[in-house]
């Protein structure tokens, strides 16, 4: 209170209360700042831009890295026409290499399907020292150049193998190599599946008289087995198409070690690349078949993508 009987809160002095009430709204006024909203027409551009605009550039850059090099394959492979095309892929031994391969790719993925439902089980059920440094391992083919590994197994299973045993040159050399770059598929597409298995509908079947033989059969394999088949279809066809962990083990031998994806190395570099395009066409399109399978069973059975 002043000397004159005027409140000090409405002088607007230092230290008062308040501020006069006639400078409140200016000061309010300028503590909140104007928003202006964008003209109609400019919101509608941008909307139309952000849905355009990011499936064009996702078309535009599938096509120079996928669909353009596919393009240019196929019309390599028919540039003799159809007589040509024929006459490539029906070779003797580009039939014996497309038999190997598949025969091959089919028994890999089979064994890993099996591998790797029981290293997955291990993995997410059990604890013990090092599960970290086994998780790591199971993804080093992803990491690791495929040539090195053939290195690798050759060192371990070559002429000069501290194991004494000789794959070099044959059938169950491919195998091994095969099985080694392909296991990773089948671990990562069931491990989540079985991560998310209720733990509680194992034990009320349990409760209700199973034994541990039948709720594995009747409770937790029918939920992982469209996993496992998702795995096996992804290690077949990674199989199918692999080069760099077997061109050193397998030693490329006709009608004997010889896949196809080698067989299309000896004819690239022997300059036929018309016959070369047209069996990597058998390949691409073996490859899309399982693939498109593949994509049809994770939606239908609800597959968790993890690859």
């Amino acid at each position: 209170m002043s000397s004159a009987g005027v409140p000090v809160d409405d002088l607007g002095l230092p230290g008062s209360g308040s501020a006069p009430a006639k400078h409140r709204p200016e000061r309010a006024r300028r503590r909140r700042p104007s928003r202006s909203t964008p003209p109609p027409a400019l919101a509608a551009t941008g909307r139309v831009v952000g849905r355009v605009g990011g499936p064009a550039l996702a078309v535009t850059y599938l096509s120079v890295l996928v669909l353009l090099p596919l393009a240019a394959v196929v019309s390599k492979a028919f540039s003799s026409g159809w007589s040509g095309f024929w006459t490539a892929v029906t070779n003797p031994e580009a039939v014996s290499a497309l038999e190997l391969t598949l025969v091959l790719s089919a028994i890999v993925a089979v064994v890993n399907s099996i591998a790797g439902l029981a290293i997955s089980w291990v993995l997410v059920r059990d604890e013990f020292p090092g599960k970290a440094l086994v998780s790591a391992v199971i993804d080093l083919p992803f990491a690791l150049p495929t040539v090195v590994a053939g290195l690798t197994l050759l060192t371990l299973y070559g002429v000069d193998s501290p194991l004494h045993v000789d794959l070099a040159g044959t059938r169950l050399g491919v195998t091994a190599a095969l099985l080694f770059v392909t296991l990773p598929f089948c671990v990562r597409s069931v491990q989540p599946v079985l991560a998310e298995l209720d733990a509680e509908v194992e034990d009320a079947a349990a409760s209700l008289g199973a034994t541990r033989r039948q709720v594995l059969l009747r409770v937790i394999l029918p939920s992982v087995l469209p996993s496992v088949l998702a795995g096996a279809g992804l290690a077949f066809a990674r199989a199918v198409g692999e080069f760099g962990s077997i061109a050193l083990i397998s030693g490329n031998l006709p009608f004997k070690t010889e896949v196809s994806s080698s067989y299309i190395f000896g004819l690239a570099q022997s300059d036929d690349f018309a016959g070369a395009s047209a069996v990597s066409i058998v390949l691409v399109a073996i490859a899309l078949v399982v693939l498109l399978a593949i994509g049809w069973a994770r939606r239908r059975f609800d597959i968790p993508d993890t690859i």
